[in-house]
């Protein structure tokens, strides 16, 4: 198993060296990758994609365990080392989940295959709002149950030990678990995105600035507190959420549920009657 990842540091669209000249980031981690629009986060995911060793526009290197490709016999023989999710991703392959799931068991050599796709099929009806079937067609997903399917993909069947997380906070499921499962699994996790919540469940983030890598933060006890706080709200707001698409309305003449937000504490709460 893939220990830890290391980004040793190019140059920025300037031709500048960055000022965040390595980045590691362990088994089990998750790394923030946040700046604004066109300030090289695709760049960053892409360079590990390539396992990039200077070729590349940036200058940098990925070194898998300390080593590149090209120093090592055995990273080299390695495949399937990264799997990426993001917000646009869709099957366009006539078949069922269940034939799918089957034919990539079996890519992966693993024994007892009809226990792993039960539990892929029950995690992604976790992670996706409507459910789906092993009989159900690829073709016919929506874009959240493709992207619920992949994570649970992902973190059960494929053994690729780095997962390039883009934006999965427009991808239609629940982003929060999802990203806990993929941690969880003991995968060098990136993640590229504007959603505060994401971005402080991670020990660390870059700062991407002008296509370099400009500052790098570990996640404060402030931040953690802050983070408590947004969590409670996402609960309210997942909530919120569920029980407005199930066909229901906010009403507190219905007897059930009220409702509330506390305008001086800034609490979100729901009584039940």
């Amino acid at each position: 198993m893939l220990k830890k990842i290391t980004i040793t540091g190019g140059l920025d669209k300037d031709g500048h060296p960055e000022r965040v000249q390595r980045l590691d980031i362990g088994a089990g981690e998750v790394v923030g990758v946040v700046g604004p629009t066109g300030s090289g986060k695709t760049q960053l995911i892409s360079d590990i994609e390539q396992y990039a060793d200077g070729e590349t526009l940036t200058g940098r290197s990925i070194l898998i365990d300390g080593q590149t490709l090209q120093q090592s016999v055995e990273v080299r023989n390695l495949r399937h080392l990264v799997a990426q999710v993001s917000q646009n991703m869709n099957f366009v392959i006539d078949m069922t989940i269940e034939e799918f799931l089957i034919m990539h068991t079996q890519v992966r050599s693993i024994g007892s295959p009809r226990q792993i796709i039960r539990e892929v099929l029950s995690m992604c009806n976790e992670l996706s709002g409507e459910p789906v079937s092993l009989t159900d067609n690829l073709t016919r997903l929506s874009g959240g149950q493709s992207r619920a399917l992949m994570v649970a993909d992902v973190a059960m069947i494929s053994q690729a030990p780095i997962v390039l997380i883009d934006e999965i906070e427009n991808a239609g499921i629940d982003r929060l678990q999802a990203l806990e499962i993929l941690k969880g699994k003991g995968k060098v996790v990136l993640l590229v995105s504007h959603d505060p919540t994401l971005i402080l469940m991670a020990r660390q983030r870059v700062v991407m600035k002008n296509g370099g890598m400009d500052k790098l933060y570990q996640t404060t006890a402030t931040e953690q507190k802050i983070l408590a706080d947004l969590l409670r709200v996402e609960k309210y707001l997942s909530r919120l959420r569920d029980h407005l698409r199930n066909g229901n309305t906010i009403d507190p003449k219905d007897g059930k549920e009220e409702w509330c937000y506390g305008q001086n504490t800034g609490t979100l709460s729901v009584k039940h009657q």
